[in-house]
């Protein structure tokens, strides 16, 4: 039975690009799902379009549009103070795994990535200093710069 229903699910996902639609029923205690009317008590079940592609904005509600009036009159800044941009979970997994630190990150993100910065520096601007060491000896130096707890900049030196 499980088994019926799961292929029956498989062959609606693939019929969706056609438009098929499909109707749930009660029938002996057991849900039936059929592509045309199967009772009384026929219900229309709706099914998302699921078709690889598109954008990600498709399944989003419409955004109403602005007052020209009120755009003009507050400018909006491009980044608030004191918040990090976005960086979706994905990529950011991908940042902390390969160890690299990009702009935006927040100051736990840097220590999950890096680990805690040996040297912190907190004037004019805080900094944060990495050594990389290759066979004992130092290789490279990473600056990370913060500004309201956000990375703004990363520079790799030579020492």
């Amino acid at each position: 039975m499980l088994q019926a229903i799961a292929l029956f699910f498989t062959l609606s996902a693939l019929a969706v690009p056609a438009q098929a639609q499909v109707f749930r029923c009660e029938k002996d205690g057991n849900t039936v799902f059929a592509d045309q009317p199967c009772g009384e008590d026929a219900e229309s079940v709706e099914l998302r379009d699921n078709r690889i592609g598109g954008s990600f904005n498709q399944n989003l509600p419409t955004q109403e549009a602005a007052d020209p009036e009120e755009q003009a009159k507050e400018p909006e800044p491009e980044e608030e103070a004191g918040t990090c941009r976005f960086i979706n979970s994905t990529d950011l997994r991908r940042y902390l795994v390969r160890e690299q630190v990009v702009r935006g990150m927040t100051r736990e993100h840097v220590r999950r990535a890096f680990g805690n910065p040996p040297e912190t520096y907190t004037s004019p601007q805080e900094v944060w200093i990495y050594q990389t060491r290759y066979y004992g000896a130092l290789y490279e130096l990473t600056y990370v710069y913060f500004r309201d707890g956000c990375v703004e900049r990363v520079e790799y030196r030579k020492p």
